[in-house]
């Protein structure tokens, strides 16, 4: 089973497309949270994928980077996605001010901007996606951390 997956996307309409396969290839909850992290410098893409993901699960209307509130929750049919942007947290403790606790179970993804501002207070990630710009471009890769994630990546 593969654990690592790397592709190029040519623009922002191919990121909100993968983003889109993301969701559609999302395995069933198991255990708790299903966990994406999404790493790469300003303007790599990581809210543009979020929204490709988000507007599949049938979110409709402005999908922006929670930089400010740090958290932005989605409530759909069957699940709920909290998307989240540690890139003004001063301090991985603070992270707990946001009530993850209450997000870590069954029935919620979530996709972490920035997360290395607090990785050890989050948990294990399913996913690790990193986005580099190159030009309108954007190189992906993908690494499968977990067994759920494996199976995710494998979906692709």
């Amino acid at each position: 089973m593969i654990s690592t997956m790397t592709s190029v996307l040519s623009d922002e309409s191919a990121t909100l497309e993968f983003g889109a396969k993301l969701a559609a290839a999302m395995p069933a909850f198991a255990g708790g949270a299903l966990k994406v992290a999404l790493r790469g410098d300003l303007g790599a893409g990581k809210t543009t994928l979020t929204r490709g993901l988000l507007g599949r699960l049938g979110v409709r209307g402005s999908v922006r980077s929670p930089t400010f509130s740090l958290l932005e929750a989605y409530e759909l049919d069957q699940l709920a996605v909290i998307h989240i942007d540690l890139y003004r947290l001063r301090d991985a403790a603070d992270v707990r001010g946001l009530g993850l606790a209450d997000y870590d179970r069954p029935g919620y993804l979530w996709m972490v901007e920035w997360p290395e501002r607090a990785e050890r207070v989050l948990g294990q990630f399913d996913l690790e996606i990193s986005l580099r710009g190159v030009g309108t471009a954007r190189e992906i890769e993908i690494v499968a951390a977990t067994e759920v994630g494996r199976h995710w990546l494998q979906a692709l």
